[in-house]
């Protein structure tokens, strides 16, 4: 099909399409004819492919060029809206501003509001437990530093969050954007190739994302600043701690702006501006992140399998984000820590009390989002509904945080507004069962407005006077069949059979003949008419009317709900938490401001969950920056390494977030930073290497580390080849220890066995393993922690255990028998091997990293004569050789 340029050849309705189309170049434009959202051109083969609907055409004459076109029923927008934001697409909804019954000529339109992945508010298309960012990406270039400045805003809870950064590269940025995962960022397209390297990497780690582009004259400090004042109505940005940015504010007025913008109304909303303060935070890199699987699986990307999908117990959408938020931004303050742990402990220890909150909790609906809605226009008389259900349940929880007696739940108390005005409101003026829709009537309740009394009684009257004035006209008549109808091209009227034709009276006015009956009025029925269509007319307006009003009373309202709301999540996470803590036999960890970290007997949250009562093998760590700093962890795979690695670093996180952890005991020193080298796998997209991979995140682990970072490492160096990763990783393990003289608290869990030299010559550095046990020529997996390091990886007896087939396995031991023995004979090669083999050169270049010590055992034993010696002496000489061996073992 053929795209139309010349709009001399187009009906009135396409050239004001294309009118409105001029203006939104970027978006999907739905253009609303009666009953249904219409699309076409380009849009129309877009939209018909994405959302697999039939693609026809406008015009279908020989003679015409045809005009691609498609288009969905009105009342399923919803639907297929969220199928074009999933794909990342802008929609233009443009809707007929007047009535067609009036209108000369075609019918007015214009784009009402602009949605897209960023900008949405309801809730079919949104996530509840999670928030929905926008952001805005600003880079200034000085020398070689640039100067980021990010915005990110939630339009559907109104949170604005704002950062400024400034680095060679652009890790931050990425961080930031990887921990809030925006669906929209915005972008200035003059400063499109300054950062093409930054979009470049963001484009292919979040290839789904929307990113749109804007004019370079949006992007001014003045004129940012300015729309940010007027908005907040200050005279400063002081106040949000905000006020020594500089891009910062450029990407957040460029995003309230585009707000703005495309929702056509008011974003009051949006109420302040919260700094991204990395300092203040305990600080975990994406990659840390993915490795820990805090939100989502490494594998599928999931919810279910993530820290997350444990410890979330919330009642409430508001609680669910909050307590996502709070993972994502563990703190580093003692005392706010300690007071959010001493309301959990609260919940923990009363739990009646405890399951009240919760069941009341459990009716409140998304006041956050409701608010929003109603502050965009498009909440409807059912959104109100819901908010009276919830808010109905705010006195009783009032009553309830009144018996509690912490620091913060005594804040939460005292500063809670129970809405009860609006509450009230509510009650005596929303229909129990309204519509969805505003234009159907049926909204207000009788009692609420004396004019739409008055109308409600004309039609619910009105119809008692139709059944009146239908028997008075039998018996006048005599026809017993004679009835009064009703449609919308004739209004109302007097059916009488032809069979009757002769009994009608002559003040009867015919009005239309049937088949088999004739249709009149009467002067007296069209009086009625009048009276009764107006009223019912007068009463859709009415209450629409009525409505808008009590919308814009509770958008007025809206700092007291967000500040109800904001509460109640705060309730719900820290009730969550003690529930969560009750369910999996969590405990309350002691949060300090010391330099070690002590666990007893700790769990993984997630595993232990996946596996039955009792099975899961429960270990103990230390670590601190005078003994027990740097632990090497040797074991074979499948013992459970990675396992303790993991909830290790999980249990400070969660202490962090002011959190119980799943250990009988936990004593955590405050941590600023959890990296962590977890597993291998090559990222083709970014055209890098397992091992290159393994080595960035090794490289911004040892810059980036201080003494009170906690470092979890899982094999290091095992991309490359067994002698160039013997040196990096002992290297790193080195750095690790003696980095600015204090060195790291690390886990390294590691195949390199020689690792376990380092503990002789560095006395913060510990050796442990896991225990397995030898039966019948195969191992059993103990997972058990224990100081002291293994030599053997029982690499063999785990392939075995993994379905490896007997035969491989069987020639694999005598492989090893022979390479063991060719590496203690340098004269013989492993029968095993092929020719070729016995002539090859056995790397002489290559020294060993490690020599082995003198054996003492040798040196004494040169010195004894056998000739010399006594009976007794020789006993003597026996002990000696006996302590001689067992030290060369140890």
């Amino acid at each position: 099909m053929k795209t139309v340029t010349n709009k001399a050849k187009l009906t009135p309705m396409l050239r004001q399409y294309l009118e409105i189309k001029e203006q939104h170049r970027d978006t999907i434009l739905f253009y609303r004819m009666g009953d249904f959202y219409e699309m076409f051109f380009d849009d129309a083969i877009e939209a018909s492919k994405i959302l697999g609907i039939t693609l026809t055409s406008r015009n279908k004459k020989s003679d015409t060029v045809q005009v691609p076109m498609c288009g969905i029923p009105y009342h399923a927008l919803q639907t297929y809206l969220a199928k074009l934001v999933r794909k990342g697409r802008r929609i233009a909804i443009c809707e007929q501003v007047e009535d067609p019954a009036q209108a000369k000529g075609i019918v007015k339109r214009e784009v009402v509001r602009i949605i897209s992945p960023g900008i949405i508010s309801d809730n079919q298309l949104l996530d509840d437990k999670s928030n929905n960012y926008i952001c805005s990406i600003v880079a200034k270039t000085s020398g070689e530093t640039i100067h980021y400045g990010l915005g990110f805003l939630d339009v559907s809870t109104g949170e604005f969050l704002v950062g400024e950064f400034r680095e060679s590269g652009y890790g931050d940025v990425i961080d930031q954007i990887s921990r809030l995962t925006p669906t929209e960022i915005l972008i200035n397209i003059k400063n499109k190739e300054d950062i093409e390297s930054l979009m470049q990497s963001i484009e292919t780690q979040f290839p789904s994302i929307c990113i749109t582009e804007r004019e370079p004259d949006l992007y001014q400090f003045s004129s940012s600043r300015e729309l940010l004042l007027e908005h907040f109505g200050t005279v400063t940005l002081d106040g949000f701690g905000c006020g020594h940015f500089t891009v910062a504010v450029i990407a957040a007025g460029t995003l309230l702006d585009y707000v703005r913008e495309t929702q056509k109304t008011s974003v009051d909303h949006i109420e302040k501006l919260t700094p991204l303060d990395t300092e203040t935070i305990l600080q975990i890199d994406d990659s840390s992140r993915r490795n820990l699987e805090l939100t989502q699986t490494i594998i599928g990307g999931e919810r279910q399998g993530s820290l997350l999908s444990v410890i979330d117990q919330t009642c409430t959408p508001m609680g669910a984000r909050l307590m996502k938020n709070n993972l994502l931004f563990p703190l580093q303050d003692v005392q706010r820590i300690n007071n959010r742990l001493d309301s959990v402990t609260f919940f923990f220890k009363n739990s009646g009390l405890r399951k009240k909150v919760r069941d009341l909790l459990d009716q409140v609906y998304d006041l956050e989002r409701l608010n929003s809605r109603m502050i965009l226009g498009t909440g409807n008389a059912r959104d109100l509904m819901a908010m009276k259900h919830s808010l109905a349940r705010l006195p009783e929880l009032h009553t309830l945080l009144s018996q509690c007696d912490t620091t913060r739940l005594i804040e939460l108390h005292s500063g809670f507004d129970t809405l009860k005005d609006l509450h009230d409101l509510l009650e005596k003026a929303i229909h129990p069962d309204p519509p969805v829709t505003l234009r159907e009537g049926n909204i207000i309740r009788e009692g609420f407005n004396e004019e739409l009394d008055e109308l409600i009684s004309i039609l619910r009257d009105g119809k008692k006077m139709i059944l009146g004035l239908e028997a008075k006209e039998r018996e006048a008549t005599g026809i017993a069949k004679l009835k009064i109808g009703f449609n919308k091209v004739f209004g109302y009227y007097i059916e009488v059979s032809k069979i009757h034709a002769d009994r009608v009276p002559q003040s009867y006015i015919r009005k239309q003949t049937l088949v088999n009956a004739e249709r009149f009025i009467t002067p007296e029925l069209k009086e009625f008419e009048n009276k009764v269509i107006g009223a019912q007319d007068r009463r859709v307006e009415l209450e629409y009317q009525l409505f808008c009003t009590i919308r814009e009373h509770f958008v007025s309202c809206s700092s007291r709900i967000l500040a109800t709301a904001r509460m109640l999540a705060q309730i719900d996470f820290l009730a969550a938490n003690a529930e969560t803590a009750q369910i999996f036999n969590y405990r309350r960890p002691k949060v300090n401001r010391g330099d070690s970290i002590e666990v007893i007997e700790g769990r993984h949250p997630v595993i232990e969950r996946s596996l039955g009562s009792g099975q899961f093998v429960p270990n103990d760590i230390t670590l601190d920056q005078t003994q027990d700093e740097v632990l090497i962890i040797t074991g074979p795979n499948m013992a459970g390494k990675s396992t303790i690695l993991r909830q290790t670093a999980l249990i400070v996180l969660m202490a962090q977030m002011g959190s119980y952890v799943p250990a009988e005991k936990a004593v955590i020193g405050i941590v600023d930073r959890i990296f962590t080298r977890v597993g291998a796998m090559d990222d083709l997209r970014r055209g890098q290497s397992t091992f290159m991979v393994e080595m960035s995140e090794t490289a911004n682990i040892l810059n980036n580390a201080t003494e009170r970072s906690l470092v979890v490492l899982d094999e290091i160096g095992r991309g490359t080849s067994t002698y160039d990763g013997l040196s990096i990783a002992w290297a790193v393990a080195e750095e690790l220890v003696n980095k600015n003289g204090k060195g790291v608290k690390t886990l390294f869990a590691t195949h390199y066995h020689e690792l376990i030299a380092l503990a002789r010559t560095h006395e913060r550095v510990q050796n442990f393993s896991i225990k397995v046990r030898e039966w019948r020529n195969t191992i059993l997996f103990l997972h058990k922690l224990t100081r002291g390091g293994t030599n053997r990886s029982y690499g063999i007896q785990v392939a075995s255990l993994a379905g490896v087939p007997d035969h491989v396995v069987k020639r694999a031991e005598k492989i090893l028998i022979e390479i063991e023995k060719d590496n203690l004979n340098s004269n013989t090669s492993p029968s095993t091997c092929d020719n070729s083999r016995k002539n090859r050169k056995k790397h002489p270049d290559q020294l060993s990293l490690f020599p082995p010590p003198g054996n003492h055992l040798l040196d004494f034993l040169k010195t004894v004569n056998p000739d010399e010696v006594s009976p007794k002496q020789a006993i003597d000489i026996l002990y000696k050789i006996k302590q001689l061996a067992g030290n060369e073992l140890s």
